[in-house]
């Protein structure tokens, strides 16, 4: 087993490298809502590791995120899919995945089925993944409902083997508080559009509201450089397990949203609110 810490990427030819999912980027919906088109994908097998969900999301009712261990037990193993990826489709994984912030990017060794002359054959394939950094590492976390079920959806349409997805649908989930309705602070606030938000790069914009991320705890370093000077209400929305990647600005600007969408996005307005300031409006008809 091949395992190199923080390597680069492993080239398969001048243009590509692979890539092994194991969590949500199971689902093709969720890794095309990050940016990245595989040209070709494939079912594998991560010997002598394990599934976790230990990672700590930015955000406190999101629970824990996938992560994988060495674990030398007796048939252990991670299911997942190997990607084969363009190369510029490298920038958008690691910033999706918090590269260097959350995870860190190593080469492992997987196996997949191939065929040579109409002959089933075992292939021995090295291939990034990403794992947790120390510091967001945390044993007690649980997955959310939505986070599992991008998971779980993932892997029955990569037709993983039926006793790992079992094993997906019987993980115990994060239960999160129930939220209120989000309301703005009382008084005149300033009235932003998508140009003015962009002079700011240290405001974020959700729904119609605008947050000031300049003395959010340390966790959210790296959020002040990927949300900043952006609005997050579609990033958000096509991370919901009911996305189809269709949605769009239009949606939000027309109030074309479901229930199921309003309320995961005030669950992230509350959130917003406890990490940022809340510092004003964002018009969506003025852009």
């Amino acid at each position: 087993m091949l395992v190199c810490a923080s390597s680069r990427y492993t080239v398969v030819d001048n243009d590509m490298f692979r890539y092994f999912g194991f969590g949500s980027n199971m689902n093709i919906t969720s890794l095309r809502a990050k940016g990245v088109e595989p040209m070709a994908s494939r079912r594998a097998v991560l010997h002598d590791w394990r599934l976790r969900f230990n990672v700590q999301h930015f955000f406190r009712h999101e629970g824990g995120v996938g992560n994988i261990e060495p674990y030398a037990g007796a048939g252990e193993r991670v299911l997942g899919v190997l990607y084969d990826c363009p190369d510029e489709a490298l920038a958008s994984l690691d910033a999706a995945e918090a590269f260097g912030h959350g995870y860190d990017r190593i080469t492992v060794e997987v196996e997949v089925e191939s065929e040579v002359d109409g002959v089933a054959n075992i292939e021995r394939v090295p291939a990034l993944t990403y794992v947790g950094m120390p510091e967001f590492i945390d044993n007690g976390c649980l997955p959310s409902r939505r986070y599992l079920n991008l998971l779980i959806n993932g892997a029955r349409q990569a037709g993983l083997a039926s006793d790992y997805v079992q094993r997906l649908i019987a993980q115990p989930v994060h239960q999160p508080e129930d939220y209120s309705t989000f309301t703005s602070p009382p008084g005149d606030s300033p009235l932003f559009d998508a140009d003015l938000l962009a002079q700011y790069p240290l405001y974020t914009a959700l729904y119609g509201a605008v947050f000031d991320m300049s003395e959010a705890r340390p966790l959210h370093e790296y959020l002040k450089s990927f949300f900043g000077g952006r609005d997050m209400t579609l990033f958000h929305l096509k991370r919901l397990d009911s996305s189809d990647g269709r949605e769009s600005m239009d949606d939000i600007r027309h109030g074309r949203l479901n229930e199921a969408q309003q309320c995961y996005l005030n669950s992230y307005l509350n959130e917003y609110a406890r990490e940022y300031r809340y510092i004003g409006r964002i018009h969506y008809n003025q852009e």
